[in-house]
């Protein structure tokens, strides 16, 4: 049996292993491991990747910052941030008919700048933000939509996890992951905001303005949050900034490594200070952080594994020269592996989705003439990718953004969330549109780091 024919079983294997329920790291584990033994002919070698594969994958000094930001993230939710920023949004822009709708944006891309999950963001800003929405006269409808599409910008607004793994998996900076993010995380957040201004528009029932909050309690409300932007412009500003002023665009503040610390540190002052974090909260933040990195790191070492196989077998370099010799434009091309995610996106989780297709899906890409350098189209590549993956969690009917805000609302019918969540996904399809037919757009941002 050729290799080509060994890795189509193998794939297959492994789709037939996550239909039945088998965890995707130990899934791709032992797909990479029977189809190593198959193509090598021998055990041994299967088995010299669990000594070799593993010493390798987490010997990286790269790796450290997940638990960092991770850390990071699981105290800001215990330190009550994401009330705080709900309170000054909903203070400065709840009087408007939608406001609330909109503060619940405001403080989603203000909590996924800190905390990098999309899952714990819907999670945390919803346990705040739907019960006062639901309280005001929202509809199910909105309220639902909204946190369930604001939820997604959790793993697009830098820090994030799925970008820190983006870049490590294609070998690029993650400063510029991170600043080439900026742009269409802006982008996205002005999507909703226009999407709750329509929605409120056309169903006027669906939202009632609040009372105008005096301007003295606005400042009040206001200043709470200020630890929480200081510590983003930290950290962000540590690693984009140019703090080098003899020799501009030479030096950083930080490494990503240690804005992550310096990030994870000024969090636990801000919960310690102003959050009440005691020490049962900051035990329940390092034991959530150890279960999330483990699992992290056994899905990357199963990924590694399952790529490995399919580097024995030259499937990638087979596929990128097959597709080439179909003669499609690379924006075709691009657009399919973007519609596939949309799809895959209802099923699977996002770092999932990137460590199983991105070994398959780069070297096709990098193989295209899009008229930007290689590094370029990394960045574009991977800031659409993310994009696309942030939208197949909103997408029904499985979208698992949609069943977090379920379990949070159990009450209300599915039916009222996927109707809810359609007019942002209507703006995110905009953006895919506007990103991929502007490159631009993503990589602006990218010039400001030397």
């Amino acid at each position: 049996m050729s290799g080509l024919a060994i890795a189509g079983v193998g794939i297959a294997a492994l789709l037939v292993m996550l239909a039945l329920r088998v965890p995707i790291a130990a899934a791709m584990a032992l797909t990479g491991f029977a189809g190593t033994w198959a193509v090598l002919g021998s055990p041994a070698a299967g088995l010299s990747q669990l000594k070799s594969l593993s010493f390798d994958t987490f010997a990286s000094h790269s790796l450290s910052i997940i638990p960092l930001f991770l850390l990071m993230g699981q105290i800001a939710t215990r330190s009550g941030i994401s009330a705080a920023l709900y309170q000054a949004a909903a203070d400065w822009l709840g009087h408007r008919r939608g406001g609330l709708a909109m503060a619940t944006v405001g403080a989603s891309a203000g909590f996924g700048a800190i905390c990098g999950s999309s899952l714990a963001t819907a999670s945390t800003v919803g346990q705040v933000a739907l019960p006062e929405m639901r309280s005001r006269g929202y509809s199910d409808r909105l309220s639902t939509g909204v946190l369930a599409a604001g939820g997604t910008l959790g793993i697009l607004i830098p820090p994030s996890i799925v970008l820190v793994i983006y870049a490590i998996l294609t070998e690029q900076n993650i400063v510029k992951m991170f600043a080439a993010a900026f742009v269409p995380g802006l982008l996205a957040v002005l999507g909703y905001l226009i999407a709750v201004a329509l929605t409120v528009r056309l169903s006027p029932g669906s939202a009632q303005p609040t009372p105008r909050v005096p301007v003295s309690a606005r400042w009040r409300s206001l200043a709470k949050v200020w630890p929480a932007v200081a510590i983003f412009a930290l950290v962000m500003g540590g690693m984009v900034g140019d703090w080098n002023w003899a020799r501009p665009g030479t030096q950083a503040l930080f490494t990503p490594t240690e804005a992550a610390a310096v990030g994870a540190l000024a969090m636990l002052v801000y919960g310690i200070v102003y959050g009440g974090l005691r020490w049962r909260g900051l035990s329940e933040a390092i034991l959530e952080t150890a279960s999330a990195t483990g699992f992290i790191f056994l899905i990357l070492l199963g990924a590694q594994m399952f790529n490995t196989f399919l580097a024995y077998t030259q499937t990638p370099q087979a596929l990128a020269e097959w597709v080439q010799a179909l003669g499609i434009a690379p924006l075709g091309i691009l657009a399919a592996m973007l519609l596939f995610y949309l799809v895959l996106g209802c099923v699977m989780d996002s770092l999932s989705m990137i460590l199983l297709t991105i070994p398959v899906f780069f070297p096709i890409i990098a193989a295209q003439e899009f008229g930007l350098s290689p590094e370029e189209v990394a960045i574009w590549f991977g800031i659409l990718v993310l994009i696309a993956v942030e939208v197949g969690l909103i997408t029904p009917p499985v979208g698992l953004n949609l069943f977090i805000i379920n379990r949070l609302a159990p009450d209300v019918p599915l039916r009222a969330t996927y109707l809810g969540v359609l007019p942002f996904l209507a703006a995110d399809l905009v953006r895919v549109g506007l990103l991929l037919a502007v490159p631009g757009l993503t990589l602006w941002a990218v010039g400001w780091i030397g």
